[in-house]
């Protein structure tokens, strides 16, 4: 407990989530608008974290399996119409078997082509969501007939608590035996084979773990804008956004992805009126950050405060 309480990492989120309270009573609703959007990114880039972070593979397509659960809780909800939680679980469910289905293969294979199965993945679904565009809506995207809630505040509420859910799941997970095998695996895949470790099947399950967050979080996206489309839940740009989102806060921190997430999206926001130089100095300033802080923004942040 009182190794617990000496946490840093304790008392950053403690700081953060004691900020991210507040932040509805003074803040407008376009801004808490920018910031649930960055919330459900966060879920997806911890998601991501936990798999390379940790298991050290390289997922280029994370949007596939953001796609598989968004995509499927907007056609059962336009089709079907349950609650919106049915339509959220089944994503995450869906997620979750097209994970499996991707993963099992895909983990036995070595180098870099596991990074090249999931982004081949990702041109698989825009090509399958294009082809059957008559049930997904094709490039224009398709609309839902449900949406969490009209009210801004309350739409902040549910991704801020959606996150903090998620944030202790995905932490807890990380510091636990099973973390510290993905990590030891992820270093050393031979050393923790001789070790007795089965590799493959801890990195199936943070493989699956993944998938059920990345699955939820694209269904619960999905039910805040009110609409699926490739430009939003599949496109490769917002791949790359996640990845740089969890390498900018820092690798196999969980919780620095959040912080990735949050200046991304908000500098991406704020940068709106330059048009085209918006991209070029986001981009800018994460690559900076990366090259002279690969421990990234919240990594670094620990590392020099544990050798004062």
């Amino acid at each position: 407990m009182i190794g617990l309480l000496r946490s840093r990492m304790l008392w950053t989120a403690m700081a953060f989530t004691a900020a991210a309270v507040t932040l509805p009573w003074w803040l407008s609703g376009y801004i808490l608008g920018v910031l649930t959007l960055a919330y459900y990114f966060g879920v997806f880039a911890m998601s991501w974290d936990l798999l390379f972070g940790f298991a050290g593979e390289v997922n280029f397509g994370p949007t596939f399996l953001i796609g598989l659960g968004a995509y499927s809780a907007a056609i059962i909800d336009a089709h079907w119409g349950p609650p919106i939680a049915v339509c959220v679980a089944a994503g995450g469910l869906v997620a979750l078997i097209g994970g499996l289905l991707l993963a099992v293969p895909a983990l036995r294979l070595r180098g870099p082509y596991f990074g090249l199965v999931t982004l081949v993945a990702v041109l698989l679904l825009q090509n399958a969501i294009v082809i059957f565009a008559g049930v997904t809506g094709g490039e224009i995207g398709m609309m839902v007939p449900d949406v969490i809630s009209v009210d801004a505040g309350h739409n902040y509420w549910i991704a801020l608590a959606f996150l903090l859910i998620c944030a202790v799941i995905l932490f807890g997970l990380s510091r636990s035996a099973v973390g510290l095998i993905l990590q030891a695996s992820g270093q050393d895949t031979v050393g923790a084979q001789a070790l007795g470790f089965n590799v493959t099947k801890h990195k199936l399950a943070a493989f699956c773990i993944s998938a059920v967050f990345s699955g939820v979080a694209g269904a619960m996206l999905v039910f805040y804008q009110g609409t699926a489309s490739v430009s939003t839940v599949v496109d490769l740009g917002v791949g790359v956004q996640i990845i740089i989102a969890a390498v900018l806060g820092g690798r196999r921190t969980i919780l620095g992805a959040v912080l990735g997430s949050i200046f991304l999206i908000v500098a991406g926001e704020f940068l709106r009126p330059l048009g085209q130089i918006n991209t070029f100095v986001v981009a800018a300033v994460a690559l900076a950050v990366i090259l002279f802080f690969p421990d990234g923004l919240l990594g670094n942040l620990l590392r020099v405060r544990e050798q004062e």
